[in-house]
């Protein structure tokens, strides 16, 4: 699933409101990670935004840390994390959090964000499906 979610190039794919996700430069660490900056578009009807953002993928450590550089929100940070269960399986974190830099752009596109974080389980899911069979 580490390797799932890192391969953030695939995200246009079937993450909800991705509608293009463009990797500016990846960097591997001496450490074992690998540290990138990605250009995402989100898109939903008339709206259409591209934020930058900065993600260190730790395998060691199993989770991948993603924190906001640019773009119209005030801030946005999320974190994922990988606990190995055994036998092929793991339980999978994810904690996110943001504000938009705009109180009109927060209220107007707040709620529809909100219903699209909750579907990303479930589209991480139908991939990890997809890729590895159920």
């Amino acid at each position: 699933m580490f390797r799932l979610v890192a391969d953030v190039e695939q995200y246009p794919q079937f993450v909800p409101l991705c509608q293009g996700l463009h990797v500016r430069g990846r960097k591997e660490m001496e450490d074992g990670r690998t540290v990138l900056v990605a250009d995402m578009t989100v898109a939903y009807k008339l709206f259409k935004e591209t934020f930058t953002s900065r993600v260190e993928l730790r395998p060691e450590d199993r989770s991948i840390l993603v924190e906001y550089l640019d773009g119209p929100f005030k801030h946005l940070e999320n974190k994922w994390t990988f606990e190995d269960k055994g036998e092929g399986s793991c339980d999978v974190g994810f904690f996110i959090t943001y504000e938009f830099k705009s109180r009109t752009l927060g209220s107007l596109m707040g709620v529809m964000f909100d219903k699209a974080f909750r579907k990303f389980s479930s589209a991480f899911e139908a991939r990890a499906d997809d890729v590895y069979g159920t």
